[in-house]
């Protein structure tokens, strides 16, 4: 996706791939404002089932979701936030598994039917999100066929993002897993700037902030970001893409796959 960073553009309901006539040619009665793709995917049907318990919310950051191992009671669909899932460490500052923006949900556990997780949820980018009971999205799920296959394939969509997050932190170079966690939020957040610090983005990637402080400054030279007091201003989306390592694009083109209905 190549998009002019200088414009301050709200997501389009085809972004990773979530459109809103999947499978069945209609969507929700609210499809036209909706900014979580994924609850645009569904038919209308299956959101009006849903509509009625959805609670519109504004996350300020760290703003906690869930805790490890605690009951998931809500679920949350963001619109304008991102959320991070966060792996705690006992001796360590805990590390991202994988990042949930309007693409999807956060609380994928009551869908497979866990109760709990044993990573932390909370607000990475401060915004919007629309929240619902995790008993309400249970009890849909059983009874909506097409909503639970909707929701089981974003859940494997965000366990290829995890997956690949693993193989990232392994293998790529400070620079260009900077370039991808940056380019995965100015995906979701709809704007070509967005709150992030050095210190949680370092949390996200597993450095230390110094090293953060370093990959940021590189990308800032080269003329594709611009950094000031804890916020973040894409200022080259294409050449921010071009400097970051493949794994933006094949969780991109994953999410593509998994989201359209392509095969499982």
């Amino acid at each position: 996706m190549h998009t002019d960073a200088a414009s301050d553009r709200t997501p389009s309901p085809e972004w990773y791939g979530a459109r809103s006539d999947l499978r069945d040619g209609t969507a929700g009665p609210d499809a036209g404002r909706e900014r979580n793709v994924l609850l645009r995917s569904i038919p209308a049907e299956s959101y009006a089932r849903l509509a009625p318990h959805l609670e519109p919310m504004q996350l300020e950051p760290k703003f906690v979701i869930w805790e490890p191992h605690a009951p998931i009671e809500w679920v949350y669909f963001p619109r304008t936030c991102v959320l991070s899932l966060l792996v705690p460490l006992a001796e360590d500052k805990p590390v991202e598994a994988a990042t949930v923006g309007c693409e999807g949900f956060a609380g994928v556990p009551v869908v497979l039917d866990a109760g709990s997780a044993a990573s932390r949820c909370i607000a990475q980018v401060p915004g919007e999100s629309m929240r619902l009971r995790a008993s309400v999205l249970r009890e849909a799920a059983e009874e909506d066929r097409v909503l639970r296959r909707a929701l089981l394939r974003y859940a494997q969509a965000l366990y290829e993002q995890t997956s690949q997050s693993v193989a990232c932190n392994s293998r790529h170079d400070i620079n260009e897993r900077c370039a991808r966690w940056l380019l995965m939020t100015h995906d979701r957040v709809g704007g070509a700037e967005f709150r992030l610090t050095h210190e949680f983005l370092a949390m996200m990637m597993g450095v230390r902030r110094a090293s953060v402080t370093v990959a940021e400054g590189m990308l800032q030279q080269a003329g594709l970001i611009r950094v000031s007091r804890g916020r973040v201003a894409v200022v080259d989306r294409v050449g921010l893409e071009a400097s970051c390592c493949e794994c933006y694009r094949i969780v991109k083109d994953r999410y593509d796959r998994l989201l359209n209905g392509g095969p499982s």
